[in-house]
């Protein structure tokens, strides 16, 4: 991995991110809606959104931080230490909520029902041959006039320094294979490009970060050798 410029570590902004709870719930969908409204959960509505996030706030697995500014949220992150036992669980133990969240939403977007069907598949295509990382940054999203301030790599960093924590050596993130502005954030990290495959009809990439040899990140194990 080459070295890394080292990530400036402002205390004022890392004061103002915190653990996500439930009470943030409609600030979360409303920013996820706001940054990825062309998603399948997004087409699916706001009451959706706020089943699944209320779903994964519930289990031991999802890592969720908010950015606070004035007394709102403004900026979100979230991930797990184990995306496919997460999602499962969550579809398991809150089904008859979603179920009637989805039949609400395929009612207004009924063409949602095939990329629908697609989404049960998403961690075995996203995981290539013998690809054990099950950690994984899944969601972020910030109001526009805060793009541009490193902000978002002061709440990647605390979502890293928590799985390092758990034990994991990498995380992966997947993203559109033509998303540029993503490809420069995550090669700026030193995200290396570990596959590719196709979701919803998209190119897709598949990137990996070695929490171990990441400067950046604050990983236990390195600081005992």
């Amino acid at each position: 991995m080459p070295k890394l410029k080292p990530l400036p570590v402002d205390p004022e902004t890392m004061a103002r991110i915190r653990p996500m709870a439930v009470r943030d719930v409609d600030d979360v969908v409303r920013l996820h809606r706001a940054a990825m409204g062309n998603s399948l959960w997004a087409k699916l509505g706001d009451g959706f959104l706020g089943q699944v996030y209320r779903g994964l706030l519930e289990h031991p697995d999802f890592l969720g931080f908010v950015y606070m500014e004035d007394g709102q949220v403004r900026g979100f992150i979230a991930g797990s230490s184990d995306g496919p036992r997460m999602l499962a669980d969550v579809r398991r133990q809150r089904a008859p909520q979603l179920a009637l969240a989805t039949v609400r939403g395929l009612i207004r977007k009924p063409r949602a029902i095939k990329p629908l069907m697609e989404t049960f598949r998403y961690f075995q295509e996203s995981s290539g041959p013998g690809d054990e990382t099950r950690a994984e940054s899944m969601f972020c999203s910030f109001e526009p006039n805060l793009r541009g301030k490193k902000i978002s790599g002061l709440i990647n960093k605390v979502l890293f320094d928590e799985l390092a924590r758990r034990g994991h050596r990498h995380v992966k993130i997947t993203t559109e294979e033509d998303n540029e502005g993503a490809v420069r954030q995550l090669t700026s990290w030193g995200f290396e490009r570990a596959g590719t495959f196709r979701f919803y009809g998209k190119p897709m990439l598949v990137w990996r970060l070695d929490l171990l040899e990441c400067e950046r990140v604050d990983h236990p194990q390195r600081k005992r050798t």
